[in-house]
């Protein structure tokens, strides 16, 4: 079964993504690749106008801000990886153990598989003063395992992605929701929000990142301070070279 991750990227968090990019690769033989804006854009597959409004990336379609450059080219994941299942990450996250563990409970019935979080943050701001947006099924399309295979997953097509509102794409609007499949909270834990007795396989810092003022001292920080250091020492820093999508 062919297995591949991407990790959004923008060049806001390069240092974000470094450290979900290489702790994904510690933990996992599947090939890892960023999932550039700019990249979806010279292949033809991501063609929504992008604008600013107060400083912030906004999405006239959705008439809604978006937090990041991947908030809608995520869901591009199953068209690049081409076939066998992919795993979409956003790039907040620290990677403590065995991914290949979560590739093989992929279940061919779904179409996706993801942590079903009950997450209704409060209004406000999140991360570097970006607008907290509410929307159905919040933080499930945070980290996805795709079924490329899967004929339901047939309905997410260029065009979709390219006129739907995001908070549509974000509640899996192509899919019956017999089609989702459900994730352990383990491999999509929310810091200040999931059950904190759970050891948490996927890290997920989506309120803000221990780079971020504020939230330098929040569980598995100092863990995710060790993971970039431990990627200091070990290369030059830059994010991976592009790689030939399926």
């Amino acid at each position: 079964m062919k297995r591949s991750i991407f990790i959004g990227y923008d060049p806001r968090q390069e240092r974000e993504f470094e450290v979900a990019a290489r702790s994904a690769r510690r933990f996992c033989r599947a090939s890892v690749s960023p999932l550039r804006l700019a990249e979806v854009r010279a292949l033809g597959l991501y063609r929504r106008e992008v604008t600013r409004r107060g400083g912030q990336l906004f999405d006239p379609i959705s008439d809604a801000p978006m937090s990041t450059e991947f908030a809608i080219s995520r869901f591009l994941t199953p068209r690049l990886a081409g076939s066998g299942w992919a795993l979409f990450m956003d790039s907040d996250v620290l990677v403590r153990g065995d991914l290949d563990e979560l590739f093989e409970q992929a279940n061919p019935h779904y179409a996706v598989m993801c942590v079903k979080h009950v997450h209704k943050p409060k209004q406000g701001v999140k991360m570097d003063g970006q607008i907290q947006t509410a929307y159905a099924r919040k933080n499930w399309s945070s980290v996805m395992l795709f079924n490329c295979d899967h004929p339901a997953n047939a309905a997410l097509t260029d065009e979709l992605i390219n006129t739907a509102p995001g908070r549509d794409l974000h509640r899996f609007c192509w899919l019956n929701d017999g089609d989702i499949g459900s994730l352990h909270q383990k491999w999509n834990w929310l810091v200040g929000h999931s059950d904190p007795i759970v050891n948490p396989t996927i890290v997920h810092f989506t309120d803000g990142t221990p780079l971020m003022p504020g939230y330098e001292d929040q569980p598995y920080a100092d863990e995710w301070r060790a993971a970039e250091e431990r990627g200091i020492h070990g290369r030059t820093r830059g994010t991976p070279k592009a790689r030939a999508f399926a």
